[in-house]
């Protein structure tokens, strides 16, 4: 059973279904894997760190003993509760995936320890991979695919995580910190508890951007972003400028060229979201505009459409690949982008 709706996932985590023997989850982050784990392992046995009842395993262990893994599965639990075998890959070696894809079929079929679960948590398994194939045809198996957090995923991590030491952030605040939040799971974790030591566990305080510019400072990017930005908005001389200050804080012509592709993104998803029917400063929030930048980007907004994003994306894609081929000027060829979008802003009427 493949469960790829969130509401599904989350069902399954609170309460795995009792036929289930063995669960599968994956996918390239993972820190957003390991964390559905611990979820799943917190309801499928009562202590996930007592090693009588669980048997912890690597790729490692796996191809230095081989059996080692079906005898971890078939063995009975020395405390009387349920047994859970926690399978831990972090690459796709064929070898140890036909070795995991042999035993997930044998366990989910009630050939071993019928009352064990196997969990595995891997990364971003390919779909010629044998463990995936096993597994999303197994009827005892859940296989659940990871994505990349989206913005809300995000936020609602942010908002339960500073709960727990009871703080929290205004709605200007959380949307600020989103935006600057690394995408890995595992480290965007490590910022949000290191946020909530910055504004006091236990203090209730309700973080405002103005808390978080102590915190977060300077990122050395925001000038490419700020270039990002100028160019979409007609002028040419803040783009070029700003792609230079950020050449000498040690940004490079790729990250100049793909802040202009993100901001070309943001455009794109307000006004698509806008011709679905929705307001455009509302389908602004949704594209992750930052509220102090808000008034300039319904101002591109209003002047751009889909049709000239597309034509400007096409700029875009050259200029990327022109930048990444050796020994090319890239800040040059970031710079002529800059221009370009500048240029055809102001064409726009910017």
């Amino acid at each position: 059973m493949i469960l790829s709706r969130r509401p599904d996932i989350e069902r399954f985590l609170s309460k795995p279904d009792a036929g289930v023997r063995a669960a599968l989850i994956y996918g390239r982050d993972l820190g957003v894997v390991r964390d559905r784990g611990h979820q799943l392992a917190a309801k499928v046995v009562d202590s996930p760190d007592d090693p009588f009842d669980v048997a912890i395993l690597t790729e490692t262990d796996v191809a230095d003993d081989p059996p080692r893994l079906e005898g971890e599965l078939a063995a009975q639990s020395l405390m009387g509760g349920r047994r859970m075998v926690r399978l831990r890959l972090s690459s796709e070696k064929p070898a140890i995936d036909k070795l995991a894809a042999e035993a997930l079929e044998r366990h989910a079929a009630g050939e071993l320890n019928p009352d064990a679960f196997f969990l595995i948590e891997a990364g971003n398994l390919g779909r010629d991979s044998a463990l995936r194939k096993t597994a999303e045809k197994a009827n005892g198996a859940a296989v659940i695919p990871c994505y990349e957090d989206e913005p809300g995923d995000v936020a609602r991590l942010v908002r339960e995580t500073l709960a727990r030491d009871s703080v929290s952030l205004s709605a200007d605040a959380l949307a600020l910190f989103v935006a600057r939040m690394p995408k890995e799971r595992g480290v965007a974790r490590q910022e949000i508890e290191r946020l909530a030591l910055y504004l006091g566990p236990g203090s209730n305080t309700v973080g405002t951007p103005a808390d978080l510019e102590g915190f977060l400072g300077v990122e050395p990017e925001a000038s490419l972003f700020d270039a990002a930005a100028d160019a979409f908005g007609g002028k040419l001389a803040d783009a070029q400028a700003g792609i230079r200050r950020a050449a000498q804080e040690g940004e490079t012509g790729p990250a100049a060229v793909r802040a202009i592709g993100m901001h070309l993104g943001k455009l794109r998803r307000a006004l698509t979201l806008h011709k679905s029917g929705a307001g455009l400063q509302e389908a602004a929030k949704a594209s992750g505009v930052f509220w102090k930048q808000e008034r300039e980007f319904l101002r591109q907004a209003r002047a751009w459409t889909l049709d000239e994003l597309d034509r400007i994306q096409s700029e875009v894609l050259a200029a990327d690949k022109a930048c990444k081929t050796a020994g090319s000027p890239d800040r040059l060829i970031a710079e002529r982008l800059a221009l370009t979008v500048a240029g055809r802003a102001r064409r726009l009427g910017l």
